[in-house]
């Protein structure tokens, strides 16, 4: 039971991460984080696929051995962070939309403290 949801979550996050490929505020590689850590736990042959994958699989393989996060992606997370501010301010009355800005704050402060390559 425990594997196939393990199997199931993994399957999810693949799709989402999928999705953020050309969907602008959805992250890609997080999702495959979250896919990879599934997937170890449930299939060791769809690890391995999403480990050495050609676009995603780098990625993964320096945030498993050293907790790295490239530059590239930090900004990129910074500019989806105030996109998604932006139009929380402008749409969402107060106190909802500082919602968006706090987890903002938390996220990219995580973020900007892991390692880069």
């Amino acid at each position: 039971m425990k594997r196939r949801l393990y199997l199931a979550a993994g399957f999810t996050s693949v799709a989402l991460g999928t999705l953020g490929t050309v969907l602008p505020l959805l992250p890609t590689v997080p999702f495959m984080i979250l896919a990879a850590f599934c997937f170890a736990r449930s299939s060791p042959a769809l690890e391995a696929r999403l480990m050495n994958h050609p676009h995603f699989g780098h990625h993964l393989v320096a945030w498993r051995e050293k907790g790295v996060v490239s530059r590239r992606a930090k900004w990129s997370a910074a500019t989806a962070f105030a996109i998604s501010i932006a139009i929380s301010l402008a749409t969402l009355p107060l106190p909802w939309s500082l919602i968006p800005l706090g987890v903002a704050v938390v996220s990219l402060t995580w973020i900007w403290r892991r390692p880069e390559a």
